[in-house]
């Protein structure tokens, strides 16, 4: 388990992580998200011990990094995958660090196998593609069979098999009752893996929940309605409107806020309105992450294109009868 208490950094006059208290719990994988500059990598070092905080405390099963005995038995990270000697063979790479912490060889040849790196084990790093680098990165992660493990951007440079893969893995380790600590930009991906998220913004805690519980409180789902008659749009409008409901026009469809897809279905029929397109629209992590974090990104696109129509925004948009 990763427990995180008050945690503060600061880089001469630039607070990077400001009283940053979190848990990450073993058997499920825990999501980081944050926009750019948020202090996820910091958070991350913080937690390794690579930087020192200014103020609180981060301790991995109830140590600060720095007591582990045998470290990468108790804690497996990628944080930079690049951080590899490119002269050095895949193979060799690994047994280096092995034998820091008295790992036998044959655990190399072992996670070789399990990142699909066996067959180039011999080849120089610095040949490998950002792919392959990044398998080897998970590979040293992997390599002292720890019970807690972070992951910074781990499918960077994945194709779709390799991104599928990671997916599986990371699933697979919180399984065996592992504590997985993962960041990742990529949305969609982090909402098919992750069990539960802490986000983060301007180096604060914003959010530390379930990932449908985050997604249910950060963003306004809806119900698309489509009739083609306007004598029945109109009638249907009204009847929405006197039930309490908000209609906003969306490309000729009414999208419906304030009641559920049955209950608008029956003011449908109460009203002889023949109803074409019936659908609740659920919102994604990319949706939630996004309104939730709109006040904490260092650099944003203020003027977005008329076509890029978010859900929270229909309200704006009047119904025409």
């Amino acid at each position: 388990m990763i427990e995180a208490r008050g945690l503060t950094k600061h880089y001469g006059d630039t607070t990077a992580v400001s009283d940053l208290s979190f848990d990450v719990r073993p058997g499920q994988v825990t999501g980081f998200l944050g926009p750019n500059g948020s202090g996820k990598s910091t958070t991350m070092r913080l937690i390794m011990g690579l930087d020192r905080p200014d103020a609180g405390l981060v301790t991995l099963n109830g140590r600060v990094y720095h007591d582990l005995p045998w470290p990468l038995r108790e804690v497996g990270a990628l944080l930079e995958a690049k951080a590899i000697h490119p002269g050095r063979s895949a193979f060799d790479h690994l047994w280096a660090l092995a034998q820091t912490n008295d790992i036998p060889r044959s655990r190399v040849s072992q996670v070789l196998d399990q990142v699909g790196l066996a067959s180039v084990a011999r080849r120089r790093a610095g040949k490998f593609s950002l792919g392959m680098g990044q398998r080897l990165g998970i590979a040293g992660a992997l390599l002292g069979d720890p019970e807690i493990l972070l992951f910074d951007e781990p499918i960077n440079g994945l194709d779709p098999e390799g991104i599928r893969w990671v997916r599986h893995l990371l699933r697979g380790l919180a399984a065996e009752g592992r504590t997985v600590f993962v960041s990742s930009h990529l949305m969609s991906e982090m909402a098919l893996t992750a069990d539960r998220l802490v986000v983060i913004g301007r180096g604060r805690l914003i959010a530390e929940m379930p990932v449908a519980e985050f997604i249910a409180c950060n963003s306004r789902q809806f119900v698309r309605v489509r009739t083609s008659k306007p004598a029945e749009v109109t009638a249907l409008c009204d009847a929405l409107a006197g039930a309490g409901a908000q209609v906003a026009d969306d490309d000729g469809a009414m999208c419906v806020t304030g009641l559920c897809a049955a209950e608008i279905g029956e003011l449908a029929a109460s009203v002889g309105a023949t109803l074409h397109e019936l659908s609740p629209q659920m919102a994604s992590l990319e949706d939630a992450f996004m309104e939730l974090t709109r006040d904490s990104v260092e650099f944003g696109v203020h003027d977005a294109p008329d076509d890029d129509v978010r859900p929270s925004d229909i309200e704006l948009a009047p119904v025409k009868r």
